[in-house]
């Protein structure tokens, strides 16, 4: 791990949880194919997958949910 980008799952609207979720996905694909090169090779493969795009939305729903139960979803 390069540097510590991830201090809080705290968000002050469901918007920014959300956009947190989408930014905790990506960098997990970065974890998992560090090569730049690689992965802008693979994205004509996926972009175009409707089973991939699925998938990709489900991460982003998984991740949606921690971040979500983190902020005690939103309610004061």
């Amino acid at each position: 791990m390069a540097d510590a980008w991830l201090t809080t799952l705290i968000t002050d609207t469901p918007q920014q949880g959300f956009e947190l979720a989408i930014a905790l996905s990506r960098r997990g694909v970065k974890y998992t194919q560090p090569d730049a090169e690689v992965l802008h090779k693979l994205r004509p493969e996926y972009s175009t997958s409707s089973h991939e795009l699925t998938a990709a939305s489900q991460v982003i729903a998984i991740n949606f949910q921690t971040v979500a139960a983190a902020n005690n979803y939103w309610r004061k």
